[in-house]
């Protein structure tokens, strides 16, 4: 297809705006504590709606549309774990954080367990942001290559590098400022096109609403207790950990944790930022069952090619080309890429904090001047950039990125979970009991994840429950084979003699 001139203006128009404004923030004369927490004082609705744009990728903004088009609201269950998640954050991650004052989210687990976990956490971090930017760049490449039949290289390399360029310039200051104005772009996006499609229904929102309860697409899930498909208990539990993951140990959140001006302002952006993501992930649902509603009214207006099951995910990018006014278009296309950008440049700036603080501090110089420091940030910043778009273009081509990246994200996280909530939970832990916990834990998670892999598809070694419970079981391992060990075997350090 071809996009109409006025929407390319409005794209272009936006991609440049957005990387001037984060270069801008270049000018200033910084610090290495401007450059990783915005010298403390960034205003808390910022950091909120940063937090918010962070919890929205390209890959929520199409998929979430894309899974109510093809089912009912199943998925929309994660977010209903969202508020647990975050009380549990701003009463202990939050203060914790405040209080040891680190820009690295994993000195606490060196103090806890010594050099190895905080090497071990970071390394692990380091490797899923590299997997999640690439993966992010190359599935937001997918459908504009569809729509538009633009190379997928060229989009990850334009993405990646208009993305590397304010993260890197600008540090942490650009990257929550220019979130919060992507976040506010996807948001009016989301809710245009919602508009449009409710006012080309000839019998308005009530008709969308009838078709989506006649066809059953307003469902939750199951709530039986089976942890095999995806039912409403499995997605919450899934999502309950995946969001103590985000909050309790992701460097993104640490990070902006710290930006904001006192502790108050601190848990009022987190409050902001994970409550805001619930009614924006219910529009894009809407805007799924939405879509459903409209195409059985409209079915002449689907090409057969998108009839498929396997082009559900295509149906939104489809109906944002050829269902929206010219100008409306634009803006959807730059929000979609806003979602993928603000996610990126997170990672990116994250990555650089703790390529200094974790590794360049703690092997290479402990004593660096503070232009050191800052040159640091801007050669990991470079590196992380560069690599992401190795990553992304690595992707190109494999059968399914996404279940790779999942593949990926449970190995890696799922341990770093599992060791933090070791350390802060169970007080008399010590290193040596952490350190065979995480083996235990990373070894039953390296199974769950990649044994579809290597055994046969009707081997019974293959993981029986579903791939979200891979990060919940390996967490759990963890935490208990700890729990256990601290019990069960004593401290001989503690003997009396």
């Amino acid at each position: 297809m071809d996009l109409p001139v006025l929407d390319l203006v409005i794209f272009l128009l936006y991609m440049l705006a957005i990387v001037g404004f984060g270069v801008s923030f270049s000018f200033r004369k910084r610090s290495v504590a401007d450059y990783t927490r915005g010298g403390g004082k960034i205003p808390s609705w910022a950091i909120g709606m940063s937090i918010f744009a962070t919890f929205v990728s390209s890959i929520s903004f199409l998929a979430l549309p894309g899974n109510a088009y093809l089912s009912n609201w199943n998925g929309f269950v994660f977010s209903l774990s969202i508020p647990l998640a975050a009380l549990v954050a701003v009463r202990f991650f939050v203060p914790l954080y405040r209080r040891l004052n680190s820009e690295s989210a994993y000195f606490y687990l060196e103090e806890r367990f010594g050099p190895w976990a905080r090497t071990y956490a970071s390394a692990c971090y380091l490797f899923t942001q590299l997997a999640r930017m690439g993966a992010i760049m190359y599935l937001l490449a997918l459908p504009m290559n569809a729509l538009f039949g633009w190379s997928i290289s060229l989009i990850i390399i334009v993405t990646g590098i208009s993305v590397m360029i304010y993260a890197m310039l600008g540090g942490i200051e650009a990257v929550i400022w220019t979130d919060a104005i992507q976040g506010i772009v996807l948001i009016g996006g989301a809710l245009a096109c919602l508009g449009v499609l409710v006012f080309s229904m000839p019998g308005g929102l009530g008709q969308i609403v009838e078709i989506a309860y006649q066809d059953d697409k307003l469902g939750l899930g199951s709530f039986d207790l089976d942890f095999t498909t995806s039912t409403f208990w499995m997605i919450l539990v899934y999502g309950l950990f995946i969001n103590l993951q985000n909050f309790g140990v992701d460097q993104s959140y640490v990070q902006r944790y710290l930006s904001a001006k006192t502790e108050r302002e601190a848990i009022k952006s987190t409050w902001l930022g994970s409550m805001l993501y619930i009614p924006v992930s219910l529009l894009f649902f809407m805007i799924g069952t939405a879509l459903y509603a409209y195409y059985q009214v409209h079915p002449e207006l689907l090409p057969s090619e998108l009839q498929a099951i396997n082009s559900a995910d295509k149906i939104f990018p489809y109906f944002i080309v050829t269902g929206l006014p010219s100008g409306i278009t634009g803006l959807l296309i730059a929000a979609i890429f806003a979602a993928g950008m603000s996610t990126v440049s997170t990672s990116v700036n994250s990555s650089a904090t703790v390529l200094l603080s974790d590794h360049y501090k703690k092997y290479i110089n402990k004593s660096p001047s503070a232009k050191q420091e800052m040159n640091v940030l801007l050669v990991s910043s470079l590196f992380t950039g560069l690599m992401s778009i190795a990553v992304g273009l690595a992707f190109n081509g494999v059968a399914s990125a996404l279940d790779a990246w999942w593949a990926l994200a449970s190995i890696f996280s799922g341990g770093i979970l599992g060791l933090f909530l070791l350390g802060f939970i169970v007080k008399s832990t010590r290193s040596k009991q952490a350190s065979i916990s995480v083996f235990v834990g990373v070894i039953l998670i390296a199974w769950m994840s990649l044994g579809s892999y290597i055994f046969a598809a009707d081997s019974p070694l293959i993981n029986p429950l579903h791939t979200n419970m891979t990060i919940v079981l390996g967490t759990l391992a963890i935490f208990i084979t700890g729990f256990l060990l601290t019990v069960l075997v004593k401290d001989p350090s503690k003997t009396k003699p």
